[in-house]
């Protein structure tokens, strides 16, 4: 809706920004000097989660995610509250302290916010990062022959879905908020890394592009990188992660509304082959709250990257690769 409503608008012509809306990326990104450049994301949104803290961790890890999928280290952020009158001023309190202990895990400072009063609970942060204009990880890059690593595992919209119908299990429910506060900080600091750490060199690893995928899904993310990139992918259906209890969910029918309209949105780009079953098909398309990051990284350098990010604690699998420009663009094998 809102990249509908800007695109109607005049453009501001500002040589000094070089990731703008019209981009579909995950940030922008606005350059100071020849060194410096910032990273500038904004995200809130409601409750998934009935404990006030975990909320909080979610809504902080969800928004910091953008800064590391250019490849930016966050430095500040601002809170962004909506919290009914009425309310227990301890549940915000704690909201907030949730949000607090992953910006310090992030080495990011929280500086202010705003808050206003709202019958529904809405919490998050604008965050601003640092990067160096020469290492900006954009969805645009992408290139033939790269392989496609993926950081997490899918299925945070069906089982908070689940969890709001009271019917997740707290196996499900465990592993979903594991991912959903697992900031993505250790594997950028890894994808970024310069091959020769000792060097000077801007140029970081053999990356191409990068996104995080978020309430797109898979695919809605992929979908951008195929796009800006004018490639083909090839996504490996037994390939990819699943969180315990996702497809369970999605049998039982707890789809939420983010699903169905990223697969009426994105699915024309889409091919599969018969054997890919029908559950799988569904959860490529599932809004993910704090996803993982979606690499296309030169084959060559697919999987010292890959073993580099399983040394970082991180469950990184590699699970397609990029083709040239082909239709459908996306195929699912």
């Amino acid at each position: 809706m809102l990249d509908t409503v800007l695109g109607k608008l005049a453009r501001q012509h500002d040589p000094n920004v070089l990731i703008g809306f019209d981009h579909a990326d995950d940030a922008g990104v606005y350059q100071l000097n020849a060194d410096t450049a910032l990273v500038q994301t904004v995200d809130f949104f409601t409750p998934i989660v009935d404990d006030p803290f975990t909320f909080g961790q979610i809504a902080a890890t969800n928004a910091l995610s953008d800064v590391y999928a250019m490849g930016g280290k966050p430095l500040t952020a601002l809170a962004l509250v909506c919290f009914p009158e009425k309310a227990d001023i301890a549940i915000l309190e704690r909201i907030l302290a949730g949000g607090l202990s992953k910006m310090i895990e992030a080495g990011c400072t929280v500086v202010g916010g705003h808050s206003i009063r709202d019958e529904e609970t809405k919490f998050g942060y604008s965050v601003t990062g640092l990067i160096h204009p020469k290492r900006v990880l954009a969805n645009e890059g992408a290139k033939p022959g790269d392989r496609l690593l993926f950081t997490k595992s899918l299925g945070t919209g069906v089982i908070s879905t689940a969890i709001k119908k009271g019917t997740a299990k707290q196996e499900w429910i465990d592993a979903a908020v594991k991912s959903m506060t697992t900031l993505n900080k250790a594997a950028a600091e890894v994808i970024t890394e310069s091959p020769e750490p000792k060097t000077q060199s801007p140029e970081p690893r053999a990356v191409h592009a990068l996104t995080d995928v978020t309430g797109f899904g898979l695919i809605g993310h992929a979908r951008e990188i195929a796009l800006a990139s004018n490639v083909g992918l090839i996504l490996n259906s037994k390939a990819i992660p699943i969180l315990e209890g996702a497809l369970d969910c999605i049998r039982a029918g707890y789809i939420p509304g983010g699903l169905k309209a990223n697969r009426e949105f994105a699915e024309c780009m889409v091919g599969y082959e018969e054997h890919v079953p029908e559950e799988i098909r569904t959860l490529l398309y599932d809004p993910q709250t704090a996803g993982g990051l979606l690499v296309s990284v030169d084959p060559n350098s697919a999987d010292s990257l890959r073993e580099a990010l399983r040394a970082a604690q991180v469950p990184a699998v590699e699970i397609g690769e990029v083709v040239a420009v082909t239709k459908p663009q996306i195929s699912i094998r």
